[in-house]
Order: structure tokens, then sequence, then C-alpha cells
């Protein structure tokens, strides 16, 4: 807490399924921003990404869970599964939004590009600062981040920040092809939600 507001994150995101990259995203954007609280909460329909057929977001929700399961400071959130529907960034925000919190949203570089298409990105911008973590280090999409941060100031009067983070080269995609192929996983995703996946006989 910094003079008197709790400082609280926001990682949204479909997790499907979450892996070891979105565990280490998570922990440093808790350091790096110094937050009280960091809510980790899976997309019931993400309005950026289709589904695979026979997705089951209670699925995603207890391998969020295993996956934090005594991590400091981080909150598993189901709040947009139970809220159903289109999940809305913007709507999760209002339902967090208090006078004494100052509100932190995690995105990643694709994210962070097409902010100014969310919807109601105005108000996203009035309720929270985002911030946004990038694997990529080619000098087109610094400019593009260069470019769009310009755009924000001029439309939002605010920018994305960068967090530093040793992010680890994953993706969900890739881990379902990888069982569904029966190749192994071990390391890509925490040992409890591997186990998880294989007792509930996921992706395959």
């Amino acid at each position: 807490m910094i003079n008197g507001e709790m400082r609280i994150g926001v990682y949204g995101g479909t997790f499907a399924p979450v892996h070891s990259g979105h565990v280490t995203a998570a922990e440093t954007f808790v350091r790096q921003m110094e937050l009280d609280l960091l809510y980790i909460i899976p997309a019931y329909i993400p309005p950026h990404k289709r589904l695979d057929a026979g997705d089951d977001p209670h699925h995603r929700l207890a391998m969020c869970e295993l996956a934090f399961a005594g991590k400091d400071r981080i909150i598993v959130s189901d709040m947009e599964i139970a809220r159903g529907g289109t999940s809305y960034t913007v709507d999760t925000l209002r339902a967090l939004a208090r006078e004494d919190r100052r509100l932190f949203l995690l995105t990643g570089t694709d994210m962070m590009l097409t902010l100014g298409q969310w919807r109601e990105a105005e108000t996203i911008f009035k309720l929270c600062y985002p911030v946004y973590m990038r694997r990529e280090s080619d000098p087109e999409t610094e400019r593009r981040i260069i470019e769009k941060n310009q755009e924000y100031q001029r439309r939002f009067g605010r920018i994305v920040r960068r967090v530093p983070c040793d992010y680890l080269d994953i993706s969900s995609t890739e881990i379902r092809r990888r069982i569904h192929e029966g190749e192994p996983v071990t390391g890509l995703v925490p040992k409890a939600v591997e186990n998880y996946i294989r007792e509930n006989k996921l992706y395959v």
C-alpha cells in the first residue's frame, strides 16, 4: 500500500491451459509493480480469441487454482466465469474499482497494440494503469509500441508502461498441440496442472 492506496493487479486471459510462463509473468508483475494483491481472472468467453470446441471454463479455472496455489499475494478469481457472457475487461475493472485502490492491468504485446480498440477503451484507461510484458525484441515491434503509446497519450492522457520480465517463450497453443500429439509437456506447465490435464483427458 502506497499513500493509502492498495495496489491491485489484474491479469486476465483464457489460460487454456495455464502454463509456467503465466506463473513467471504473474510473480514478476507482483514484484515489479509492488502489488498488494494480484487477481488472476480466467475469461468465460474471451472477446479476442476463439475457444477450442469443447472448452470448459471451469477446467481452466481449476488449473489456475492449482498453478497459483500458495503464491503470495495472488488470488484466482471466478468473477468473469460467474458473470457469464463475453468477458469484457472494462466490466471487470468496474467491478474491482474502489477509491482506495490503484488498478494495474497486465497485457502482452499484441493486446497492448490493440488496447485502443477494446470496448470502452477510454474508460479502461481511466480505471487502471495498463502495463505490458513482451517476449519480442525486434525493432519493428518496438517502433509500433512507441507509436501506439504516442496515440494513447494523445487520446487518453496515459501510456502503457513496460514491465521487464524474463518471460518464458511458451504458448498455450503449443502446449495443446503437444498434448494432442502425445508429446511431453513436463516443465512447460506446473506439475499439478500437468496431472490435472492427464487425469481429465484434456486436449487429447
